[in-house]
């Protein structure tokens, strides 16, 4: 450890290598909640040894080149906002901090693309785009605090998709550095048939394959024109038959979020509000977007439902980043706030939904659901729990179990453990249960990507 240390301050200077205890406790928590309990007990089971925060993708180079001959675990860093613990070492070792590269390096108008290093953060990004009439159209709640190449390490989705897609959509091409220190360029243009889609070896690999410095995404035209609507149902399953048939249809609303009445009380910010509620929205050309909401009304015409306006859809946006329910809950000793995004085919999903209600409702006081990120064949489910134990201690081995059992639930019904956030320390258990045979591929990629298995070792289900 100290001759790789040495030679990591040799090789970057001493101002770009940290190691003091304290400052490492910063790189030993990400914003998922079993972390919160862990920094509100002073816990750091996932600490760093070092951090190195290289200025460019040579810096990158020479690390890991560095870190693969001292056979050194190196696990990447964004802006530690994950709420899977996908950032933090399962091994110790070095911890890459990125965010020093955070240059916007093209944006091409004529192709409509974007070209950014990967420590970038998405708020500012976007509005850059914004100030030449452009946007991503990748829309997390935590735009604010997360990067482009942790959008690209867990698979990231926006609460756009329903239209724009996921980030894998969005991705066009990238430089990245592979375990031996050899950088990598790959490009697709607008499609390109030329051997299998490389790009995929590396998009929610969670740095187990190498590290992106740099990507290429779409960008497009900010929206001419805008409709909300917010409906409401007296039954759960109409709104869920709503969706599906709103998007068998052809349809692409840009927004469709669908609640449960317990989060409907919250998303309609009117604690006496009592049925489930979707929020949807169009946009485009006036003439399309105004075409596609009158199809879509037709749809929801045939139940019962009430019509609630604009108003409610359009206060939602305004404070669509707002983490701050969960994150006050999990301030407070003994608090306990979870968030588990999952998906599932159309005959799954509901009953995905109520078997995750009724288990984890002893876990606490409110279960809030939501269905979101819609596809012709399926969606993806948010089960939200908000609750307080007795301590930090009793939160934390709750918020453990409640992740045991949501998982098993989902292999039990064949739904897709994760939808967008990834794998990272939670879900790190059911991954081999997840991909059943399609285990032995990913394995085999990582022998050969990463025969020193220095990178992120541990994540994904993989051999620590």
């Amino acid at each position: 450890m100290v001759d790789f240390k040495d030679a990591l301050i040799d090789l970057l200077g001493a101002e770009q290598v940290i190691d003091g205890d304290a400052a490492l406790t910063n790189y030993a928590y990400d914003w998922w909640p079993v972390a919160a309990k862990w920094r509100n007990q002073g816990k750091t089971p996932l600490k760093p040894d070092m951090v190195a925060r290289p200025q460019t993708t040579a810096d990158v180079a020479r690390i890991v080149t560095l870190a693969n001959e001292h056979h050194m675990a190196l696990t990447p860093w964004g802006a530690g906002s994950s709420v899977t613990g996908a950032p933090m070492p399962l091994n110790g070792g070095l911890t890459l901090d990125l965010s020093d590269l955070n240059h916007t390096l093209n944006i091409n108008e004529t192709n409509m693309t974007v070209t950014v290093e990967t420590g970038k953060m998405g708020y500012i990004l976007e509005a850059e785009l914004n100030e030449l009439g452009y946007t991503l159209n990748h829309s997390p709640q935590s735009l604010d605090r997360s990067t482009v190449g942790g959008w690209l390490s867990t698979r990231a989705t926006g609460q756009f998709s329903s239209k724009w897609g996921g980030i894998e959509e969005l991705l066009v091409g990238f430089e990245v550095v592979l375990a031996d220190g050899s950088v990598v360029c790959y490009e697709t243009g607008p499609r390109m048939a030329v051997g299998p889609d490389l790009r995929h070896v590396f998009v929610g690999a969670e740095g187990t394959m190498g590290v992106i410095t740099k990507v290429t995404l779409q960008i497009f035209r900010m929206s001419e024109h805008r409709i909300f609507e917010a409906v409401a149902f007296d039954k759960l399953e109409d709104g869920l038959a709503v969706m599906k048939e709103i998007m068998q249809r052809g349809l692409r609303p840009f927004l469709v979020r669908f609640y449960n009445p317990t989060e409907a009380r919250h998303a309609m910010q009117d604690k006496n509000f009592e049925k489930c509620v979707m929020f949807l929205g169009f946009e485009g050309m006036p003439s399309l977007a105004e075409a596609e909401y009158q199809v879509a009304k037709s749809i929801w015409e045939a139940y019962p439902t009430d019509i609630l306006g604009p108003a409610a859809v359009e206060a939602w946006m305004d404070r669509r980043f707002d983490f701050s329910t969960v994150e006050n809950i999990l301030r407070n000793p003994g608090g306990l706030a979870e968030t588990i995004e999952v998906g599932h085919y159309w005959d799954g999903i509901e009953e995905t939904y109520h078997r995750l209600e009724e288990a984890l409702s002893p876990y606490a006081d409110e279960v809030l659901g939501h269905f979101s990120h819609v596809y012709p064949q399926g969606t993806s489910l948010y089960i939200i729990l908000l609750g307080q134990c007795a301590d930090d201690a009793e939160a934390e081995a709750n918020l453990l179990k409640v992740w045991e059992t949501a998982m098993t639930i989902c292999l039990q019904t064949g739904a897709a453990i994760s939808h967008h956030h990834g794998v990272g320390v939670a879900r790190k258990d059911f991954v081999r249960g997840a991909l059943a045979s399609g285990m032995t591929v990913l394995e085999r990629v990582k022998g050969a990507m990463d025969p020193e298995n220095i990178l992120s070792p541990g994540k994904l289900g993989l051999d620590a």
